[in-house]
């Protein structure tokens, strides 16, 4: 194909007629294909124009197939279409293009009716298969191409494969053995194909738990493995699981020799050894540290199961030499042991004693005479007690400990971090942004703070577009997620939707991306990395940056189809009726203000896009604009005043059923989108899904009550669907009415005000006239109550303002300055002449700086 190779690099000779000849025009197909691989759709699409205008040629399927796939690559979607499907009646081809692997299966499938050993449809078929997850179709369709190909390497490695999945261990084991006979590899070369293949094998006895041939394959073929690592590890795991104690201890010994930092071998050793005393395991880390006297681990484990005084003992050690040094991440290290009252206590004394006597003496302990400690010591244990009284939510203390700590320094990056992350802590959003900003400050290159800093702004609701559409094109999800919520808080419906949906894309374009790998692993022979994509593929939106757009945008739907957005100007019209002409002229002037308010932001917002189009490539190249095509733009408008709600929230909640069903919160949210559609049993799937996973949970507790209320006043419930939610309910409320049953929740959970707060919802639900009873049990503050933290009292303040009580108004403030006095620094509970001021004194300190940060991020 020599006519492909004309001309500059990445182009091709403009077709002709007359350059390809009669003859000539049976290989345009090739050159049409060609150009659609290469990307240069434009030409492509000149090729077919020109077969197809051949009266002999105009119903060819191919080419028909072929310009709509090109059409399609250039946007033009519904010409497109009706291409294909002209080009699939008259030669039947694939959906593929339009990512319809489904469809684009069946079409292969018919295509081998009529050719059943073309190789290129069973190849283009075992893609998709194993795209699909449907294996068993691939392990056919691999076994095909075994067969038409059997010296193909990729033959007996994708027919392995398919058997390893549908874990058939025996079968695929017998045909890496076969194949790895037929390679010609020294027994002392090393070769990373063949070691790849050796490992991948091992994977298999080993999932098998086939131990024993695991360890033998191993040591068999140890000298032809590239990664000597992760051969000593497999040898230590298997040497322990076929319970040889002594040979497992010296290797875990030699891994701790080679890292003395892996937790993971300190495990192994401990298992290898068995230590019968506490005395027999310290000395195992004491050994460790004599060998590695600058290593951390050895010194840190022991923490975990050491009590009373050898605990203070290595305590005090441990903190005294990492103060010294100066080690930021020293309370990371040491808050996994903050499970335990009486370790926090001893930490707490230690430490606080270092900072009495560090300020006197610039010694540890006053009763010692040493060598003074330098002036940064006391910086650090300062830090360290901010941190330490932060955790345990006495946050004025906290702030003491930074506040001295930046006076002494106030050029330490970490101060000011660390001063941010308290307020948010104690719900000021608003000054913690004040302070990340102030960090970023220190260090505006510091990519760390620099995204903190953005993530705490949007939190304070200071959301800013300059660098929104690089982000997306980055798959920059923690900040998309967070601009949601941001958004959400504003009631800015449809940006929350937007950011929620480009979320939703990324997980489709990395589960779609994992196509180039099928065949690309397989040439590479990176087969162990391969298996662990597929079954990372395969639970992909378990992940939080998924599960956190799924929530905001079902929450956010459950709010359009509740309060469905009005027209604006005809809501205005209604709500002046009713107005004096004074009345009318004030609200007509509030309007006007707020109109050129928002048209000078949209000009702003236009002024910063247009600035942000400059920056990028100013002339883009003809063939990089073909190589994507255009994609359905997400506006905002459209995706607020959708037309089913609630059929949108599904979409997102589909994959959280199937993915992270042990999540509770699936089920409620699964339960709030069946109760608005009035699908009882899918109501009942739900809430008792969620039952097994807690029953006591408050959130299902306002569930169950909304669902059987719901129950009994559809008295037209079809008689087989009423006899199942009877039955099924009898277990739930075991024959106790509805007020009975949240009395006894509410007296269950005398203590906690999450419980007390979703009785107290359901008492007012049941009953309107017990208003002032529920408003007592929801705002109570006595010193019983276990979970008295900001986040807890903030959900109850939005209650009493919601509207979940009525009204509320004396109520509400009332305990609104309950919680003042408890949290003085939330900016919830403030006053609020005071959260004002201090809102407009934080925004007018950070407005500048963030488009600043979001540009540099």
């Amino acid at each position: 194909m020599s006519f492909i190779a004309c001309g500059a690099k990445g182009s091709l000779v403009k077709p002709t007629v007359a350059y390809f000849g009669t003859a000539g025009i049976f290989k345009m197909p090739i050159a049409s294909l060609k150009c659609y691989e290469q990307k240069q759709y434009k030409n492509g699409l000149k090729f077919c124009k020109m077969i197809l205008s051949n009266p002999k040629f105009a119903e060819h399927g191919e080419t028909l197939a072929m310009k709509g796939l090109t059409l399609n690559c250039l946007g033009k979607k519904e010409e497109a279409y009706e291409f294909v499907r002209k080009g699939l009646r008259n030669d039947v081809k694939s959906h593929r293009s339009d990512k319809k692997y489904d469809e684009a299966i069946k079409c292969y499938r018919n295509a081998l009716k009529l050719d059943k050993d073309n190789l290129q449809i069973l190849r283009d078929l075992s893609l998709l298969q194993i795209q699909m997850r449907d294996l068993e179709g691939y392990r056919e369709t691999r076994y095909q191409l075994l067969q038409l190909r059997p010296t193909q390497r990729a033959s007996w490695i994708g027919y392995a494969i398919a058997y390893h999945l549908l874990k058939d261990y025996d079968m695929a084991l017998k045909l890496l053995e076969e194949f790895r006979k037929t390679q010609q590899v020294p027994p002392n070369k090393i070769d990373y194909e063949y070691s790849e293949l050796i490992l991948y094998q091992n994977q298999v006895m080993r999932e098998a738990d086939l131990f024993q041939e695991s360890l033998e394959h191993i040591e068999t073929y140890e000298k032809q493995i590239c990664d000597k690592l992760i051969v000593e590890e497999i040898k230590g795991e298997m040497l322990l699981k076929l319970g040889r104690l002594k040979e497992a201890g010296e290797v875990y010994k030699e891994l701790i020799e080679r890292n003395a930092e892996n937790w993971y071998y300190y495990e192994g050793l401990e298992k290898a050894l068995q230590p019968s005393t506490l005395e027999e395991r310290l000395q195992i880390y004491e050994e460790v540290s004599k060998r590695h006297p600058r290593a951390v681990s050895p010194r840190r484990l022991p923490l975990n199961f050491v009590s009373g005084e050898k605990f203070r003992e290595l305590t005090d050690k441990f903190l005294r030499v990492n103060f010294s040094k100066g080690c930021p991440p020293l309370f990371t290290t040491l808050k996994s042991l903050y499970y335990n009252p009486e370790k926090v206590s001893t930490i707490q004394e230690l430490v606080t004693g270092y900072e009495a006597s560090l300020k006197t003496c610039n010694l540890f302990s006053t009763c010692e005479n040493g060598e003074k400690e330098p002036p940064t010591t006391l910086l650090w244990v300062r830090y360290f007690l901010a941190q330490h009284f932060d955790k345990l939510g006495q946050c004025s203390l906290a702030l003491d400990y930074i506040n001295a700590a930046i006076a002494s320094t106030p050029t330490l990056i970490e101060l000011f971090y660390l001063k941010a992350k308290i307020y948010k802590h104690v719900g000021n959003i608003k000054e913690a942004a004040k302070w990340m900003d102030e960090a970023q400050s220190l260090d505006t290159a510091d990519r760390f703070i620099n995204s903190k800093c953005a993530k705490y702004m949007l939190r304070a609701n200071m959301e800013g577009t300059s660098a929104m559409e690089n982000l997306n094109e980055m798959q920059c999800m923690w900040f998309q997620t967070e601009c949601a919520a941001a958004y959400q808080r504003l009631g800015k419906y449809g940006d929350a939707l937007k950011k929620c949906h480009e979320v939703e894309r990324h997980f489709f374009e990395i589960t779609d991306d994992q196509f180039d790998f099928h065949t690309y692993c397989m040439r590479k022979m990176t087969l162990r990395a391969y298996v662990d994509l597929l079954r990372l593929e395969d639970v992909l939106r378990k992940h939080a940056f998924y599960f956190k757009a799924a929530r905001s945008a079902i929450e956010i739907y459950l709010k359009l189809h509740d309060n469905p957005l009005t027209n604006e100007s005809k809501e205005q019209e209604v709500n002046s009726e009713n107005l004096s002409a004074k009345e009318l002229k004030k609200m007509l002037s509030k309007q006007r203000r707020a109109q050129k308010k928002a048209k000078l932001e949209e000009e702003r917002k236009h002024a910063e896009r247009e600035r942000q189009q400059k920056n990028q490539k100013k002339k883009r190249d003809e063939e990089e604009e073909e190589t994507s095509g255009p994609r359905e733009e997400l506006v905002p408008e459209k995706l607020e005043r959708v037309e089913n709600p609630l059929e949108e929230a599904i979409k997102f909640l589909i994959p959280l059923k199937n993915l992270i069903g042990d999540d509770i919160e699936t089920h409620l949210l699964a339960f709030e989108i069946y109760f608005r559609k009035g699908k009882f049993l899918l109501m009942l799937q739900s809430v008792k899904r969620a039952f097994a996973i807690n029953r006591n949970n408050p959130w299902l507790h306002e569930c169950l009550i909304k669902f059987s209320k719901a129950v009994s006043d559809h008295s037209n419930l079809p008689e087989i669907v009423s006899k199942v939610l009877t039955q099924e309910m009898q277990k739930i409320f075991v024959n106790k009415n509805l007020e009975s049953f949240n009395e006894e929740f509410l007296k269950h959970n005398a203590t906690s005000i999450q419980h007390q707060l979703s009785g107290a919802k359901m008492m007012y639900f049941l009953d309107k006239s017990r208003q002032e009873k529920a408003i007592a049990v929801a705002t109570r503050l006595d010193k019983n109550m276990r979970d008295k933290n900001v986040k807890t009292l903030t959900k109850v303040f939005e209650a009493l303002l919601d509207g979940s009580f009525g009204s509320c108004h004396a109520q509400c403030e009332e305990y609104q300055a309950a919680c003042h006095k408890l949290f003085p620094f939330t900016s919830a509970f403030m006053p609020a002449t005071n959260e004002d001021s201090s809102s407009i004194a934080s925004v007018n300190h950070t407005a500048i700086n963030h488009d600043l940060l979001s540009n540099e991020i």
